[in-house]
């Protein structure tokens, strides 16, 4: 697929999959996909670079959130359906305990000038981590002059012109495809 050498398959437990996506879910909040890549990709090898980034762009195209449609996408490639409702249990249990604890807190101590503060700055936190896994992802598209353009395109597109997701999928997707099928054939 992506040129490099063939690997053994990889065997990954239906528990494996519960921790490795819980420590994800525990690693980040709001931004979790470097911790997801670098688990999947670089410490567990359940995925290849290539792999990664194909389950990632089928799950940015799929609706809901990126990291679940991950989550449910490898899940699902070692276990099944229970491997893919145990990588999505693990990712979203502990989040889900903190966001309730967290609002509790926040609906009491809403109006304090520091704690509004905070939260600011964690948003510039998680702008900093996408754009750091945007530029970590952007690695193997060196090669191909096209992909690099695409990417520019849309980046335009969606950031400096705001023109909505689905249409820059509608009309990018299409050539994207058949540019990468000419490629290879």
């Amino acid at each position: 697929m992506d040129g490099s050498p063939a690997r053994s398959p990889v065997m990954v437990s239906t528990p494996g999959l519960f921790i490795g996506f819980l420590k994800i879910g525990l690693s980040g909040f709001g931004g979790v996909m470097p911790f997801a890549r670098r688990m999947i990709v670089e410490q567990e090898c359940w995925l290849s670079e290539a792999e990664f980034l194909d389950v990632l762009s089928l799950s940015q195209f799929l609706p809901g959130p990126n990291i679940v449609n991950v989550s449910i996408i490898v899940g699902r490639r070692f276990r099944g359906a229970k491997g893919a409702a145990a990588a999505a249990s693990g990712l979203l249990l502990m989040p889900l305990v903190i966001v309730l604890a967290l609002a509790a807190l926040y609906a009491q101590f809403s109006q304090v000038e520091a704690l509004r503060g905070a939260c600011r700055g964690v948003c510039a936190s998680a702008s900093g981590l996408i754009a750091a896994t945007a530029l970590k992802l952007a690695r193997p598209l060196k090669g191909p002059a096209w992909q690099i353009a695409i990417s520019a395109v849309v980046f335009a597109g969606i950031a400096v012109l705001r023109i909505p997701l689905v249409w820059m999928l509608a009309g990018l997707c299409p050539v994207s495809i058949a540019l990468a099928s000419r490629r290879r054939a």
